[in-house]
């Protein structure tokens, strides 16, 4: 006979329960929160934001679109944590100053190098930007898998498909529980000779 868990109170060593808690919390912020996914560069906030904009056809050449309707859109479909959050990530996408490459066209105050914050949602309009309509390419396509938002009614990307090397490109910055990230950005041109020059030498080293 099995015994059911529920309602049975199970002795256990504090230091073991510590020990599992903190470890699973860790990797809940690791790989949920806090850094980027070096397949795409991206941390879940910045993937939801960009396939929420493809989702409701805010290409490059589309119209500009207020940042409250992307920012509900994103909330509601993908990622419940505050219209905050979202809108401060949407935001810093858009910003040249923040991004080498900004996923993002922003139309309105987005904030300035000086530490100025954007306007209100309600005032700001976006779509997306060449570069980050490139980060989506081929999505409907197989490329990438997907698995259930966080109410499993609707499927999202595990990754963005990114033809581009986005974590090269735009670097990325992140503090997690006992690791972070600090990755420069670099120049497309160069990342690209050096993928050439890697691809032909594989061998080579941070010296070459």
């Amino acid at each position: 006979m099995i015994k059911k868990e529920a309602g049975y109170i199970k002795p256990r060593e504090i230091t073991e329960e510590m020990k599992e808690s903190y470890i699973d919390y860790a990797m809940s912020v690791i790989i949920s929160r806090a850094l980027p996914d070096v397949r795409d560069g991206l941390k879940p906030v910045h993937r939801r934001i960009l396939y929420t904009m493809l989702e409701d056809g805010l290409r490059h050449d589309a119209k500009f679109r207020k940042s409250a309707t992307v920012v509900g859109s994103c909330l509601g479909r993908y990622h419940p944590h505050g219209d905050v959050a979202v809108y401060d990530s949407l935001a810093r996408m858009a910003q040249d100053f923040s991004l080498r490459y900004p996923l993002i066209q922003g139309q309105g105050n987005f904030g300035s190098i000086d530490s100025d914050p954007p306007a209100a949602q309600r005032y700001t309009e976006c779509k997306l930007s060449r570069i980050g309509e490139e980060m989506l390419r081929d999505i409907e396509k197989n490329t990438v898998d997907f698995t259930d938002n966080y109410d499993g009614t609707r499927k999202e990307p595990v990754v963005l498909p990114s033809p581009l090397p986005q974590l090269l490109l735009n670097g990325s910055l992140g503090i997690a529980v006992g690791m972070a990230t600090n990755i420069p950005p670099h120049n497309l041109s160069e990342v690209i000779d050096a993928s050439i020059y890697l691809l032909n030498n594989p061998k080579a080293d941070t010296e070459d």
